[in-house]
Order: C-alpha cells, then structure tokens, then sequence
C-alpha cells in the first residue's frame, strides 16, 4: 500500500524533486542546453495524487528535461554533457522567468551532443563539515 505522491502521465519520468525555500529560484535544465530560472512562489502547494506544475515549455528545439535544482544567486551549477564535457556556471547569469517558457541557451553543444545531468557545486567548507 502507500500513497500516491503524484500522478504522472505515461511516458513521463520524474527528474528531480525540492523543498521550496522562499526567495530561491528553481532552475531547470533541458538535453539541449536551455534553461531557465523561476521563482519558487510560481509554484503552487499540491495535495497527494496531484498531477504536479508545468516548469518548462517542453519543444523539439530545447529537447526533455534532464534535471532541476533550488538554488540562490550566489549558487554555481554545473552542466554536464554525453560525451563528458562540464560547464560550470553562476546561478546569477541565468535569467528568472515564467513556468510556461522555453528557457535561454546556457551551453552550446556539438551536433548531436546532449545535456544528461545538472548538478549544484558545493562549497568545499560544506562538504567538510562533520554531522
């Protein structure tokens, strides 16, 4: 038994999942290199079973979502291509718009090669700390 978190479509996957922190922004990354930033009030609350919130315009020319992270201004990302190429970025560069968007380009890619993973640098002052 249990309970249904969310209800998805067929062919849908879950990429990625946040505790909203007020002020944060969600940043969502797509396979060809578009992203985006949205405040996190655009998101509103959802009971169980819900068939969750459109993040991203999903087209042929930005291509499926890959991954999604909280992060703030002073944030960095790193994006990470196929073929093992890593681009790290400031959270501050990428622009804040709506959920109902197709993003900007934040990396440019070879033919063929694609986005496959985002993921937030961590501060070695954080990653040292003892529990």
């Amino acid at each position: 038994s249990g309970y249904i978190g969310i209800r998805m479509e067929k062919g849908d996957h879950l990429v990625g999942m946040e505790v909203l922190d007020e002020g944060a922004t969600i940043l969502t990354v797509t396979e060809n290199g578009y992203g985006k930033r949205t405040k996190t009030g655009e998101y509103r609350r959802q009971s169980r079973g819900g068939k969750g919130i459109l993040t991203i315009k999903v087209t042929e020319r930005n291509g499926p979502v890959v991954g999604c992270s909280q992060v703030r201004d002073h944030d960095q990302v790193m994006l990470i291509t196929e073929q093992g190429m890593i681009i790290r970025l400031r959270a501050s560069e990428i622009s804040v718009i709506g959920r109902n968007t197709q993003g900007v380009k934040l990396i440019n890619l070879a033919e063929g090669e694609k986005v496959v993973a985002v993921a937030k640098v961590v501060p070695a002052w954080l990653d040292d700390r003892e529990d």
